[in-house]
């Protein structure tokens, strides 16, 4: 990321970076550290999932951080941080949402109801929406639901790059799935023949990261400032 991704931003002219960090520690989870890594690459606002609150020493980062999200439908009061922010370009600002999915999941709050509330707190015409779930069932419905009142959706968690981007009726753009940013030669981001020993012998097996030539799954969405609406949206992988 960190070698790739700053001339992405020139070349493409992109005015926001949005990164799910959920895997970034070693292991899984994210640290001070390794968030620290990710925005000092380029990324502006960091997203997670159903592995944000794994390390401990990044709890206080989540309360301290406006650009370091968790999934909204977390329950306020009992965990740290916070599931929107509001990112100022100074000529606009962009509503960035993080959500997740219940489905094979940890059972959380509705997301539905999170982010219908969360809607009446937002006055940005671009909105866009990090919902990391598993089922593309679940995303797709939640896509459906949200045409017409966000910019843009993209789905996390799978690691797996999806090739159906796509703008939606009412000028959403959409993809189920964004992928993975890591090591190309590995069973999503782990060694190979660690995935291997744990499915052949079903005992525990320690995961670490691969290593080799690395790939950042990405999409870029053009959204219209003045009706927040995608009018071009482009899948890529970067090698």
């Amino acid at each position: 990321m960190r070698e790739k991704l700053p001339s992405l931003k020139k070349k493409e002219n992109i005015d926001l970076v949005i990164a799910n960090g959920e895997n970034s520690a070693d292991g899984n989870g994210i640290t001070p550290s390794s968030a620290n890594f990710i925005f000092s690459s380029g990324v502006d606002v960091i997203t997670a999932g159903n592995h944000t609150f794994r390390r401990r020493e990044s709890y206080s980062l989540f309360d301290s951080s406006e650009c370091l999200l968790r999934p909204a439908n977390f329950p306020d009061g009992t965990t740290p941080g916070h599931g929107f922010t509001v990112y100022d370009f100074g000529r606009t600002s962009a509503a960035v949402i993080n959500l997740m999915g219940c489905m094979y999941m940890e059972s959380l709050n509705d997301p539905y109801m999170i982010i219908d509330s969360i809607l009446k707190q937002i006055d940005s015409k671009i909105i866009i929406l990090d919902f990391h779930a598993e089922a593309t069932a679940e995303k797709l419905a939640l896509a459906y639901y949200l045409d017409g009142r966000i910019s843009a959706m993209f789905g996390t968690h799978t690691h797996v790059q999806t090739a159906d981007e796509r703008i939606f009726r009412n000028g959403m753009g959409y993809i189920t799935d964004v992928g993975m940013t890591g090591p190309y030669e590995s069973v999503l981001g782990v060694k190979p023949e660690l995935a291997v020993k744990k499915f052949k012998e079903k005992l525990p097996v320690r995961f670490d990261l691969a290593e080799g030539k690395c790939k950042m799954d990405c999409i870029k969405f053009v959204i219209d400032e003045k009706t927040g609406r995608t009018t071009e949206l482009q899948r890529m992988e970067i090698v």
